[in-house]
């Protein structure tokens, strides 16, 4: 039972949607878990539901999360942080090219570098990559985002090769639409931005929910452990790749 390997997680983009929902499953697992995220508000009540130990730091400050996991020794890493944009390259902003790539692939890339040294002096870990469709398949729109996700992609096979020999697992789930705040913070996030991308992304669909993104990161880190899972695309059942069309069954 390779839960009863580990002893300490941590998960990036903690504070809402798939990271909360993953931080709080891997607390109850009996991990400790370090939860990372810039919202203090919404750590705070994550660690006060589960008990994970919040730390409120800009993952695109290589310094500060340098200061977070000095002296940790951390067994499972999910690498959850994500932001988009909407639009393609044609009207994209420097400053939101920017983020994506400092969120999604930097701060990432960072991340991993300081905790996998320890990782292969103890000859244990699990990394858990939480990526997307979009970096398997192309469709209309966020240009960019597609970029970083498809470059995590190859982070994950690469991780492989960089710790062949050692008792390291990595795993990249490539979830397609899940029900989370991501469509409304790209709208803007207000209340009522909420509300239209619930109604126009989710409302009539049967999408996927966090808990299925849990289970799914629950089974991977269950396997036994000599199994590796390398890579879990995993979609609504209306969902499909060709051409991304997603049927609405109301």
């Amino acid at each position: 039972m390779p839960f009863s390997d580990y002893s300490t997680a941590l998960v990036t983009g903690a504070s809402t949607g798939m990271g909360a929902a993953i931080a709080e499953r891997l607390t109850k697992r009996g991990l400790t878990v370090h939860a990372l995220a810039r919202n203090g508000e919404r750590l705070g009540e994550l660690a006060d539901r589960t008990g994970a130990v919040p730390h409120v730091v800009d993952l695109t400050d290589t310094a500060a999360v340098e200061a977070v996991v000095d002296g940790l020794e951390v067994d499972v890493l999910v690498n959850c942080a994500g932001v988009s944009r909407p639009g393609n390259l044609l009207d994209a902003a420097a400053a939101d090219v920017d983020e994506l790539i400092d969120v999604n692939l930097r701060g990432l890339l960072q991340l991993t570098r300081l905790v996998l040294p320890g990782m292969v002096a103890r000859d244990l870990g699990h990394i858990v990559n939480i990526s997307s469709i979009a970096g398997l398949y192309n469709f209309y729109g966020h240009t960019v985002y597609h970029a970083t996700k498809a470059a995590v992609h190859q982070v994950s096979r690469q991780l492989r090769n960089d710790t062949v020999g050692k008792r390291i697992r990595v795993t990249e789930v490539c979830p397609g639409r899940v029900e989370t705040e991501i469509f409304g913070r790209n709208l803007g996030g207000s209340p009522e931005d909420m509300a239209t991308a619930w109604e126009e992304f989710y409302e009539g669909y049967e999408s996927l929910t966090t808990d299925d993104i849990v289970n799914t990161v629950d089974f991977a880190i269950e396997a036994p452990r000599h199994v590796n899972l390398g890579l879990m695309e995993i979609m609504p059942t209306f969902q499909v790749p060709g051409g991304l069309v997603f049927d609405r069954r109301g």
